[in-house]
C-alpha cells in the first residue's frame, strides 16, 4: 500500500472581514519567532521619522540606540506547514515583482 502524497490543492477561498480586520493596518517592522512548533509573526509599526533619525545618527558616527519603541499592530501564530506555504506565496509575489521590473528589450512587446 502506498503512502498518500502531500499534493497542493488550489481552492478558491474568500475571507470575510471581522471587526478587527475590516480596516487594513500599516506595518514597517516584522519579527518571527518559534516556540513549541508554532511560528509567531509580530507585525509592528515604528514612526518613519524615528527610523530616519536613527539612520542619520548611525551614519554620522555615534552608536545607534539600543532600543526603539514602536507599536504592536498584530501577532499571528501559525504551524510550520502554514509558515512554509506563506514562504512559497511570498516567493511567488517577489518573483512576479522582479519580472515586472525587468526592462523590456527594444523592439519586443
Amino acid at each position: 500500500m502506498s503512502e498518500p502524497k502531500d499534493t497542493p490543492v488550489a481552492l478558491n477561498v474568500r475571507l470575510s472581514p471581522s471587526d478587527s480586520s475590516a480596516h487594513p493596518r500599516v506595518t514597517n517592522y516584522t519579527n518571527v519567532g518559534m516556540a513549541q512548533g508554532v511560528a509567531y509573526i509580530d507585525f509592528g509599526f515604528i514612526e518613519p521619522a524615528l527610523l530616519a533619525a536613527v539612520a542619520k545618527t548611525a551614519k554620522n558616527g555615534p552608536a545607534a540606540p539600543k532600543r526603539l519603541d514602536g507599536h504592536m499592530v498584530t501577532r499571528v501564530g501559525m504551524d510550520v506547514l502554514a509558515l512554509v506555504r506563506l514562504h512559497k506565496q511570498i516567493q511567488q509575489v517577489l518573483i512576479g515583482l522582479q519580472s515586472a521590473q525587468k526592462p523590456k528589450e527594444k523592439g519586443v512587446e
